[in-house]
């Protein structure tokens, strides 16, 4: 129990250190090559939204802090784990059930965020209905398909043991290919698409497609309106199932060229196989998790220690996700966010290739303003945390291109 109220203290610290680089890059002078992005009042209104963004994350973490060290050290998952008939199976669903319990505190964090913060600066377009029903069907389909992983890894190390780890990690490379696989049809629980209509936009994409010999399912409109005011696009599925979709935001804040740009750089992705290649990364993540849940169920004193009288499944996943892996997870996300960023920019450089440099920077400014972006950000932060290079960095990056 001290070892993991240990490790949950040294997570927290991390996500203040983190909160702390945030706050600080507040005070950095802002690079010449995105000083037109906000005009002074926009920037100071930014300086608000992101103080207001980091003290809300401060105050949440910490409250995620005090609930679990409370629900490790009194045994929380064991106490409600009673409360269920003792077969392996409920054992399973009841930590985790217990879990998903402990973890709506966030849900008025969260809610503050969206209807409060995020309205107050005029990128919340989700009503309170909208609001409350994704979190009752995240919350739903949380619990199942962790239940369902959680059955497996069981069926997994007692029918194979120590042979768990080679077959697990393989076992969860299928499962988030599927979820991967599968994410178009979730997504369809939540929002709406709809097919690119005809004219100049989807002419200049298809040609842009046809051009490159790339093949896509299709190229959607998702109604990302009904919650938000922010722009994004991004590219899903494998093989025949690839799926380009835009923002109906993006569509309505571009220009045609301006899109044109964005969906240059998410082709990209495709051509140069960005998607297939980060699997590669999720597997030593698999493999990760692997080793990390063969050290927990050879360790008795974990599952007793909390209250148990062996192991239970459910709270290995626990352990594993919310305290083991935790710890390690800022040293995985140096490599993912390092091979990430790397990909950004030869994505970016794909849109230059195809023409649209102009449009590009042009898009990412519009983006960045829109999305209220941190324009000069700690270089700390960026290697630990950004899935995507800095806007200076790609302008620069680009304008190197020409």
């Amino acid at each position: 129990m001290a070892l993991v109220l240990v490790l949950l203290t040294v997570d927290y610290l991390l996500h203040l250190a983190m909160n702390f680089l945030d706050w600080k890059s507040m005070k950095n002078p802002v690079p010449a090559n995105v000083s037109d992005v906000f005009d002074e009042e926009n920037y100071q209104k930014w300086k608000k939204y992101n103080s207001e963004k980091v003290r809300l994350s401060i105050l949440s973490s910490t409250c995620d802090y005090a609930v679990a060290m409370l629900a490790f050290g009194f045994c929380w998952y064991a106490g409600f784990a009673d409360l269920f008939p003792k077969k392996p199976v409920w054992g399973i669903f009841a930590v985790l059930l217990c879990d998903s319990l402990i973890h709506l505190i966030e849900v008025p964090f969260s809610y503050y965020d969206k209807m409060k913060i995020e309205a107050k600066y005029g990128f919340n377009r989700s009503s309170k209905k909208t609001f409350w029903l994704d979190q009752v069907k995240s919350f739903v389909i949380e619990i199942i398909v962790m239940t369902l992983i959680g059955m497996l890894i069981m069926a997994i190390h007692q029918s194979l043991g120590d042979w768990m780890i080679p077959v697990m990690a393989i076992a969860l490379t299928c499962i988030v290919l599927v979820i991967t696989f599968l994410y178009p049809f979730f997504s369809r629980i939540f929002n709406k698409f709809t097919e690119l209509e005809n004219g100049e936009l989807k002419d200049k994409l298809t040609a842009l497609l046809s051009k490159n010999g790339y093949q896509v399912r299709a190229i959607q409109v998702m109604d990302a309106s009904k919650r938000t005011t922010k722009l994004n696009a991004y590219f899903t599925g494998f093989g025949k199932m690839k799926t380009i979709v835009l923002f109906d935001t993006l569509k309505e804040t571009l220009s045609v060229d301006e899109i044109c740009a964005v969906f240059a750089h998410e082709m990209g992705h495709g051509l140069h196989k960005d998607t297939l290649k980060s699997k590669l990364l999720t597997f030593v993540q698999m493999l990760i998790l692997a080793l990390l849940a063969w050290f927990t169920f050879r360790t008795p004193e974990l599952f007793t220690g909390f209250g148990f009288d062996g192991i239970n499944y459910g709270f290995a996943m626990v352990l594993i996700m919310s305290v083991e892996f935790s710890v390690i997870a800022p040293l995985y996300g140096l490599l993912v966010n390092a091979f990430s960023r790397k990909a950004e920019f030869r994505a970016d450089a794909q849109a230059v290739k195809e023409g649209y440099a102009d449009a590009l920077i042009s898009s990412l400014k519009i983006l960045a303003k829109s999305n209220y972006a941190n324009l000069s950000p700690d270089p700390l932060l960026v290697m630990l945390q950004y899935s995507h290079p800095s806007l200076s960095q790609r302008i620069d990056a680009i304008g190197k291109l020409r």
